[in-house]
């Protein structure tokens, strides 16, 4: 896209593109997504910029109307496999916070200078910029959904000082921490008696264009693992909740079924949220929980794009009709993804009761955390799973956000008794990879880059085995 495009989606506000770039407008010094409802600027006053990062280091600050700090990410940094959409996902993880831009380089295998450069190149934006306009962000939805007090939330959004958080906030939203909180809904509603910590963080989980909803939390509660994971109501309002395990804490999760998506101004859908709630040990984990459920949901796709590739092939074409929007799930702990994908459900469940972790405060059925790769290889697992555990604990295999998808897959590979398909599985789950390839079943390449999808539109459809 140019930028007399990028301004034809502006003009028609499409949702489509939130996410995808940011408009700024000169003469009131705002950025927003593209489908902001407020009146369209003319084009000689519109900038246009990849990321929200890029637009506050050029001095603009985030719309109040239609929250563009709020958007979904690219999907394009899911499909990536290079440096800078490693480092992109690394960063939302939380990584410049818990390690700086030294460990973000380290895991990368880059200079710090060459990550600076690549992503500033790309991006209009550095690694610091990126994790501040996160920072931000986290910081806003503290101060607008619970009671912690200012100081405590500038350290858990990943500020280094109460200053720092202070001009960040006011750059960002032209507004004092105080002014951001008494702007909420909450605040406005219910004062004093606005949403507790100790209640919870709830969320809104954004995603754009259709979601099918059905489909992900069928697989999840067939695959849910007792005393980690359980899904309950009835379809169509069912609730996963799931314990987490967290760089500085633990979690639980809960996360509804039923989706919410406003009407823009012209009375067209263009994308929604999952509403979720949060209840963690330690605050600042809360980027890295966020995240961790976006990945969870696939909530930074773009459907449009898959249903448009994979609607234009005779065979997938009915499928696609049948469920527009459909995900291809990820995983909160990408080695437990791997195990439970090499083990089963009920082998899973097994390995939770023997070497699991038991939550200090236990909420009904969630009892525990699922064993660490560490946990599972010390306790010396003959067979395909002990060498599995191993290669995980002392990373050999490594999953993470920021991993080499193919450096991984040798690896994997490597380990004796890993089949195709369970390191397909652990490819698309653990590695968040779109375009893994359905084993044993043709899979032509029109359906680059969306293979994935292609896999579990089959899976839903009953055409391949479950």
């Amino acid at each position: 896209m140019d930028d007399d495009t990028r301004y034809e989606a502006v003009r028609s506000r499409d949702g489509r593109f939130d996410g995808i770039f940011f408009f700024a407008v000169t003469t009131t010094g705002i950025y927003c997504r593209p489908s902001c409802p407020a009146v369209t600027p003319r084009r000689q006053h519109v900038r246009c910029f990849a990321t929200a990062a890029a637009a506050q280091g050029a001095g603009f600050r985030a719309c109040r109307r239609c929250r563009p700090d709020a958007v979904p990410g690219s999907a394009e940094w899911n499909v990536r496999a290079d440096v800078v959409a490693r480092a992109v996902r690394l960063i939302a993880d939380g990584v410049i916070d818990r390690e700086g831009v030294t460990g973000l380089a380290a895991r990368l295998g880059y200079s710090t200078r060459q990550v600076q450069r690549q992503l500033t190149a790309e991006l209009g934006a550095g690694p610091l910029a990126l994790a501040r306009a996160q920072r931000a962000h986290t910081a806003r939805v503290l101060l607008q959904t619970t009671r912690l007090p200012v100081t405590e939330i500038a350290f858990a959004a990943g500020f280094a000082s109460v200053r720092q958080f202070n001009d960040t906030i006011r750059a960002v939203y032209a507004a004092t921490p105080s002014e951001l909180r008494n702007a909420a809904p909450a605040a406005r509603h219910r004062g004093a008696a606005a949403a507790t910590y100790a209640a919870g963080i709830p969320l809104r989980l954004a995603h754009r264009g259709p979601y099918h909803s059905a489909s992900v939390f069928d697989l999840l509660q067939r695959q849910a693992v007792p005393a980690v994971e359980e899904v309950t109501g009835r379809p169509g309002r069912r609730t996963y909740r799931r314990t987490l395990r967290l760089p500085y804490g633990t979690g639980i999760a809960a996360v509804h079924e039923r989706l919410r998506a406003p009407r823009t101004g012209r009375g067209t859908r263009t994308g929604g949220w999952l509403e979720a709630r949060l209840h963690l040990t330690d605050p600042r984990d809360l980027t890295t929980a966020v995240q961790r459920l976006r990945r969870l949901f696939d909530l930074d796709a773009d459907p449009y794009a898959v249903d448009e590739r994979l609607g234009a092939d005779p065979r997938l074409a009915p499928l696609v009709a049948a469920r527009p929007g459909l995900r291809s799930p990820g995983a909160v702990d990408p080695d437990e993804a791997a195990i439970r994908a090499l083990v089963g459900p009920a082998a899973a469940g097994a390995l939770v009761r023997r070497h699991g972790k038991a939550l200090a405060a236990p909420d009904g059925t969630l009892t525990h955390l699922f064993p660490e790769p560490a946990v599972l290889a010390e306790a010396g697992p003959d067979g395909t799973l002990g060498a599995l555990a191993a290669a995980l604990a002392d990373g050999t295999v490594r999953l993470d956000p920021g991993a080499d998808r193919d450096a991984a897959h040798r690896a994997l590979r490597a380990l004796r008794g890993l089949d195709a398909a369970t390191i397909a599985e652990i490819r698309v789950r653990a590695l968040g990879d779109p375009d893994v390839a359905p084993p044993g079943t043709p899979a032509p390449d029109s359906w680059r880059p969306w293979r994935s999808y292609a896999l579990d539109h089959l899976r839903v459809a009953g055409e391949l085995e479950l």
